[in-house]
Order: C-alpha cells, then structure tokens, then sequence
C-alpha cells in the first residue's frame, strides 16, 4: 500500500486563506466567541458574525423559533448589541484565535450599510465584511433589497468604497432566477457571493387558530432547504468570476462535498449548530476523511467538478 496522502482543505478568496473552507453562518454562531468553549475555533475556516447594525436592536417580540419536519424556522429580528459594541468588546476576544472574521452587516436603507461599513474602516481582525441583502427596504415599502438588481448593486459599491474590505453578497433565494442578482453584485464589485439566505415561510397555531409568529412569515433554514440552495450555488457558478460561498442545510461534511463539487468555494454550517456545537468541526473531519478516502490532495481538484458544459 502506498503511503496515506495528506489533503490540503485550505482555500483563497479575496487574498485571504482561510485553512479550511467551513464557516459559521451569520446568526446561529452568535458573535463567534460564544462556540469557544464548545470547540476549538481554530479548527474551522471562519466564524461569521450575527447581523450588526449601526444601534443595538432588541429583536422581534416571542416566540421567535418553530421546529420543522426537517428544519427550523426563525424570526429573530435581527438582534444585536450594535457596530461599535462589537468592535470595543467582541472582536479583541476573537483576535486570540487564528481562524478567520467575517463580520455580517444589517441596514435599513443604504444610508444604514454605508454607516455600518464605515465603522470596520481601518479595524484590524475583519476579513472581509457579509452584507445581508435580504434586509427589508425601508425607502421602498419593504421590499427586500436582494431581490432588486440595481439596489445590490447600489449597496455593494457603497459598502466597498465605505470599508474598503473585501465583501460579500449574501443573496436571497426568494426570487424566480439567483443569475441575474448574482451578476449584479459581481459588477458592483463583490469580493464573492453567499448563498442562500432563508427561505420565506410560516407556521400556524392551531390551538389558538392564528399564525404562529406575530410577524406571520419567518425564516426557513436547516436540511430542508438544501436541495435549494444546492441549485442556486450551481446555477450561479456558471455566471460568475467570483467566489461563491454555499449555505443552506448542510449537516455533514458530504453536504459540504456537494456544494464544492456544484462550484462553491468554502461552505456556511447554521442550523447544524443547534443540533451539536461542534458541527462544524465534524464537517471539516467529513471533508478530510472524503478527500483522503478517494486520494484528493487539493480541496480545489473538486471544485466544480460538475461539467458545466455537459448541462448546456
């Protein structure tokens, strides 16, 4: 038998490497130093922050989780203590360990990214900063800002002249066609895309005959939406230049090969959190003992394995 190859699960995006291509998703990894006692953080590639906006948020009122057959639906309200309270108390405990920072940001209006992106001008320990775009548009009656071509791409370029970091586009998967929005924050200049965010959906509570979330509709997240995500991760990796980051439902590190060989570059665990705090953990072992099972040496000798043009 030939000697056991030692694969090489480290990525680069953007100029960064990151030692492996898992990460924590916005909103199920708090602000990353809460899983520090649970497992090693520098095991996993990055940890990505809950939302912050510019003021503390206090959140949607009760009850804000409902489990699913398959999946868990959230209405959170994006909660948080606020830019700036991060940046003086959180991020100097993260700086003690080497994986990587992804902070994710929340606004209201463009004014709101803008404000938020400013504050990480020039702070050392951030990586590269996520933009939730499936945040309501208050100047436009609500409408999320992901699914409008033009006010990604408005977002975008005001975020990345703001912060001057590198920056992804986390894209809504309430659309009819992903293509078209992810085209638009490539253009803009996006550092690279994550997708999805949550599906729209909602419960209903029968023994009090009214919807279940005073908020009506949540966010649907876990395995159910896997083979959602997986599609869209696809589909855009046939338009884009840019690195695509693949979240929604993956559980195990085959989840993850999937998104890798569909065209992502790393890979966001969230619900699986919930389930067990070292998930991530258990994915990045999965990816190894997959790659070294079938004598892979580099992550990025099955990225994009699917033949695109076989599906022309």
């Amino acid at each position: 038998m030939g000697k056991p190859i030692k694969s090489d699960l480290s990525v680069e995006m953007f100029g960064v490497t990151f030692a492996n291509p898992v990460m924590g998703a916005s909103g199920t990894v708090g602000y990353g130093i809460e899983l520090a006692p649970h497992i090693d953080l520098n095991k996993i590639g990055a940890v990505v922050t809950k939302g912050l906006s510019i003021e503390p948020r206090q959140g949607n009122a009760p009850p804000r989780l409902f489990e699913t057959a398959s999946g868990l639906l959230n209405s959170i309200g994006v909660q948080n203590i606020g830019v700036r309270r991060f940046i003086e108390e959180v991020l100097p405990e993260l700086a003690k360990y080497e994986t990587r920072v992804i902070v994710n940001i929340y606004g209201e209006s463009k004014q709101e990214y803008k404000r938020a992106a400013e504050c990480f001008c020039g702070i050392a320990g951030v990586d590269a900063l996520e933009v939730n775009l499936s945040c309501p548009n208050v100047d436009r009656g609500g409408l999320a800002f992901g699914t409008d071509p033009a006010s990604i791409q408005a977002i975008v370029r005001e975020v990345k002249d703001a912060s001057q970091k590198p920056i992804i586009a986390k894209l809504t998967p309430n659309v009819t066609d992903i293509r078209p929005l992810a085209r638009a924050a490539q253009d803009a200049g996006a550092s690279a895309v994550s997708l999805i965010n949550t599906l729209v959906g909602m419960a209903v509570d029968i023994r009090a005959r009214k919807p279940f979330f005073r908020k009506i509709k949540a966010g649907l997240s876990g395995p159910a939406i896997k083979p959602v995500a997986l599609r869209m991760v696809w589909e855009a990796s046939r338009v884009l230049a840019i690195p695509l980051i693949g979240v929604g439902g993956i559980m195990t590190g085959q989840d993850a090969v999937e998104f890798i060989m569909a065209g992502a570059r790393a890979v966001q665990v969230g619900t699986a959190n919930f389930v067990d705090p070292a998930a991530m953990v258990a994915v990045v072992a999965g990816i190894e003992t997959f790659m070294e099972e079938n004598g892979i040496e580099r992550i990025a000798d099955i990225r994009g394995i699917i033949e695109r043009s076989q599906y022309e």
